[in-house]
């Protein structure tokens, strides 16, 4: 299932315009029964490491242009996940759907093309993981987890992008 999940998202990012009248928001799975390496499960997967970080490139020791609707999307991700704080596994589910409607609206409106809407996805596609991951979660201890994983994602999005 993990690997539908994950050819899903991909389709979903092969570009961002041609999804724009679909509802961009992860398809449910089924949830697998509890298991004691639930968490291991989410280590392996990356969900709690960011990866991608050796992955992404810089556009000759210079930040990637984006368009001005990334910029802006990505700014609501990080005000988001900046400021608002959860302790309990709704709020944790609650602060996964906005984050969702903002990651939808990042990936509906972008207008980027070439190497730096191919590294953009690079930065993207953990975030839509993470997200569903925590979406998914049944756990306020691999909840905040994740969330610590999401906030590092998304705040890194300007070492690469201007």
């Amino acid at each position: 299932m993990k690997y539908v999940i994950l050819t899903l998202s991909l389709l979903a990012l092969v570009s961002c315009k041609d999804s724009k009248n679909q509802d961009l928001k992860t398809e449910t799975a089924e949830q697998p029964a509890e298991t004691d390496n639930h968490h291991d499960t989410h280590e392996a997967s990356g969900i709690y490491a960011n990866a991608w970080v050796s992955e992404i490139q810089i556009d000759y020791g210079e930040k990637w242009q984006a368009d001005a609707t990334t910029n802006e999307g990505v700014q609501k991700l990080q005000n988001t996940i900046n400021t608002q704080t959860a302790s309990t596994l709704d709020a944790f589910h609650k602060l996964a759907e906005q984050l969702n409607d903002e990651k939808n609206f990042v990936v509906k409106n972008c207008t980027m093309k070439g190497p730096s809407h191919d590294n953009l996805h690079i930065w993207l596609h953990p975030l839509i993981e993470k997200i569903d991951a925590l979406l998914k979660t049944e756990d306020v201890d691999d909840a905040e987890k994740i969330t610590v994983s999401i906030k590092e994602n998304i705040n890194a999005y300007n070492t690469y992008f201007q």
